[in-house]
């Protein structure tokens, strides 16, 4: 082919090239224009916050049952695990040796009173003739030893008697306070020895019962924080109040009452006691169950609670939060988080009301870039529960 018509080849091919790839251009899609992004405006709203922390129940009073006279139990007045009322008779020591002895003791009062009346005469009298020098002084003094001295016997045998009569009262061992009793250590016929140091039995009061519970020194110090800040405010009465879970999770019907923080921290553990007072009727509580108690911190006046999904980490590890601002650009923000409270945080610092917060299509946005903000219709639109733990 000659040269200059291959040049004209070329030439050709290229202009038509150029036009092919500007045809191309025109038929692709048109530029798209700012991401859209779904968010949530958020608002504040008044939380009663909670706090649950695991516990154990106990009696509400314990007696352990001991003898506090020798003897041979004569009868057992009770069934192992039934209800017994304070002053019951639970066990009868055989009483035929402490009567003997109260009788005994009662004789010898008797007699002692019956030598008092002509002895004080004879010292009267004694007394008065000795005034007028009609007897020597020294047998009026003899007269007066021997009067305190019978006043002194009968003292002393009013003293035995009250000792057997008390003796005698307590061969029927009885409860001292109301509740239930366990099993029995002994059976009839044995023998027991007065404060022995093994129970005869044990009687628990189970209506009401203790529920204790710990806490650590650091939730304690953070809640004081928030009530000197006025962050959390106390409900008054409300603010006592507990609930209770059980160890299968299901709640407890009846509510307590919180009736006392222990003041020691236990230095093995960092934490300390506190102690509920819940009402059992039907004796659903036991001693030693495992329970989880959700304990009132207080109110939040102005709680701003944000979706879970919107909170992110930053390579440091710290939480941030993406907002849109009146002019739909995306700003980073920095937040403090208090507490999980189902699906939501509970923001502390970082967010204020009003703000919109970007929980879909983060993947999409930059700090600055201009987004087209949508609301999210999702389930973290509705409001977070009325109680927080």
């Amino acid at each position: 082919m000659p040269m200059r018509t291959k040049s004209n080849v070329l030439a050709l091919m290229t202009v038509v090239g150029v036009v092919m790839a500007a045809g191309g251009c025109k038929s692709g899609p048109p530029p798209q224009g700012p991401a859209e992004v779904a968010t949530v405006t958020l608002r504040a709203e008044r939380a009663v916050l909670t706090t649950e922390l695991p516990g154990r129940t106990s009696a509400y009073m314990v007696a352990e049952i001991r003898p506090q006279v020798n003897g041979i139990i004569q009868k057992r007045l009770f069934e192992e695990g039934s209800d017994v009322k304070a002053g019951g008779v639970l066990y009868q020591i055989d009483p035929a040796p402490y009567k003997a002895a109260f009788e005994q003791a009662k004789a010898a009062y008797a007699m002692a009173e019956a030598n008092l009346p002509s002895t004080r005469a004879r010292a009267e009298r004694l007394k008065t003739l000795a005034a007028i020098h009609a007897v020597g002084q020294q047998d009026y003094d003899d007269a007066a030893a021997a009067l305190q001295t019978a006043e002194a016997s009968a003292a002393s045998a009013k003293a035995a008697m009250e000792s057997a009569r008390i003796n005698l009262g307590y061969t029927p061992i009885k409860s001292p306070i109301p509740g239930r009793i366990g099993r029995s250590a002994v059976t009839v016929g044995a023998l027991v020895a007065a404060y022995q140091p093994a129970a005869l039995a044990v009687v628990q009061q189970l209506d009401p019962i203790y529920v204790d519970v710990t806490q650590s020194s650091s939730e304690i110090l953070r809640l004081r924080r928030n009530l000197e800040s006025g962050r959390l405010k106390q409900d008054g009465e409300a603010q006592s109040k507990v609930r209770l879970l059980l160890e299968d999770g299901t709640a407890y019907r009846l509510e307590g009452v919180l009736q006392f923080r222990d003041v020691t921290v236990d230095p093995s553990t960092g934490s300390v006691t506190l102690r509920a007072v819940f009402p059992n009727p039907g004796h659903a509580l036991l001693p030693g169950m495992f329970v989880r108690a959700i304990v009132e911190e207080g109110v939040n006046e102005k709680a701003l609670f944000v979706p879970q999904q919107g909170v992110t980490r930053d390579p440091k590890g710290n939480p941030i939060a993406w907002v849109v601002d009146k002019e739909d650009k995306v700003e980073q923000r920095t937040v403090e988080l208090d507490r999980a409270i189902g699906d939501k945080w509970l923001v502390a610092k970082g967010l204020s009301p009003g703000d919109r917060l970007i929980v879909e299509g983060l993947q999409k946005v930059r700090p600055g870039s201009t987004v087209r903000p949508v609301p999210f219709n999702g389930p973290a639109k509705g409001g977070p529960s009325p109680e927080a733990r």
